[in-house]
């Protein structure tokens, strides 16, 4: 009786915990049926609400205006008063109140000033067409000759003519010297006297046609 007691006992127990795993299963089933256990979880973990915001773009203002400048009226100072005091001149007397006999220097004369004229090419000057070199006759060759010339008292060169332009040929540049060694010239003079003066002349070549 004592193992019977207790096995009944047993399976009450069991019956019991078999039940109410029954009853835990129906009530959950029932609960996901009426969307209790929706609610439940709404109470336990609430929905996360998300705010949208929109980002407003910020648009660069105008710089604000100057401020107005106000013109300042003219002030008109008037001038100052001002007193000149001119001192009286002291009167002139026409008294002669120094004399001295000293003898008073003569100012110096002016100094005088030398008239003087360049040499110049004389009578019967040389034609260039005499001295003409041959050579640049043969080739053609034409030009012009500025030289330096030196001319002494007696209408003759004093010094060697020297080339100061030359014509574009040493050949004519040759005979231009050769002829203003040979010319006869005007001295220069200096008060009407002639003088060692120098002078430019121009000696030209150019063939004939």
């Amino acid at each position: 009786m004592a193992a019977y007691a207790q096995d009944t006992a047993f399976i009450s127990r069991r019956a019991i915990v078999l039940v109410v795993i029954i009853l835990l299963h129906v009530l959950l089933a029932y609960g996901l049926a009426t969307g209790l256990a929706r609610r439940a979880m709404e109470i336990i973990a609430p929905p996360i609400q998300t705010t949208i915001v929109e980002e407003v773009q910020q648009h660069d203002l105008p710089p604000p205006p100057p401020p107005p400048e106000f013109e300042r009226p003219p002030v008109e100072v008037p001038p100052p008063d001002i007193n000149i005091d001119i001192p009286a001149e002291p009167t002139q007397s026409t008294a002669i109140t120094d004399v001295t006999d000293k003898h008073v220097a003569a100012p110096p004369p002016a100094a005088h000033v030398a008239t003087r004229t360049a040499p110049s090419t004389g009578k019967n000057f040389p034609n260039s067409a005499d001295y003409y070199p041959p050579a640049s006759m043969r080739l053609g060759e034409e030009g012009s000759a500025a030289l330096h010339v030196c001319v002494g008292p007696n209408g003759k060169t004093s010094e060697e003519p020297t080339v100061i332009k030359t014509s574009g040929s040493s050949r004519l540049d040759e005979g231009a010297v050769r002829l203003a060694k040979a010319g006869h010239y005007n001295p220069g003079t200096e008060d009407g006297k002639p003088i060692n003066a120098c002078f430019n002349v121009s000696i030209k070549f150019q063939l004939k046609n």
